[in-house]
């Protein structure tokens, strides 16, 4: 939660075009994972290139200490390191704001340990679909 609020507190400071507070904010979201353990990091940085390839209008964020991209302001998914919270895998979220809707049941998040080039098409096909 501390996280949180200061990340309002950085978002509602920043002054500029849209273009600059975009550029900021994806910074924000590179810095935080650059500071994730390697394991984390290596499969942050592949779900980044695959949402900014994918859903190129997304926009990055932070969201309670977690890279997120969003639209309108919404976030749609998120990456959760598992050093965050200590678990075992990383996982793979999306919010009521993803387009994955599939009768009356369907995942809303995806536990990661690895990415194998199958992994990375099926994320980007997911992706595609949230994004709508």
């Amino acid at each position: 939660m501390k996280e949180h609020g200061q990340e309002q507190k950085t978002a509602a400071a920043r002054r500029g075009s849209r273009a600059q507070r975009e550029a900021a904010a994806e910074r924000d979201v590179l810095a935080k994972i650059a500071e994730m353990p390697e394991a984390d990091r290596v499969l942050a940085e592949r779900i980044h290139a695959i949402v900014k390839t994918a859903a190129a209008d997304l926009t990055c964020k932070l969201w309670y200490g977690m890279p997120a991209y969003a639209r309108d302001g919404k976030v749609l998914c998120h990456f959760q390191s598992a050093q965050k919270f200590k678990t075992r895998y990383a996982t793979l979220g999306f919010s009521d704001q993803a387009a994955l809707d599939d009768g009356a049941l369907w995942p809303t998040a995806y536990a990661l340990r690895e990415l194998t080039e199958a992994d990375e098409q099926r994320i980007s096909a997911l992706i595609k679909k949230a994004a709508g």
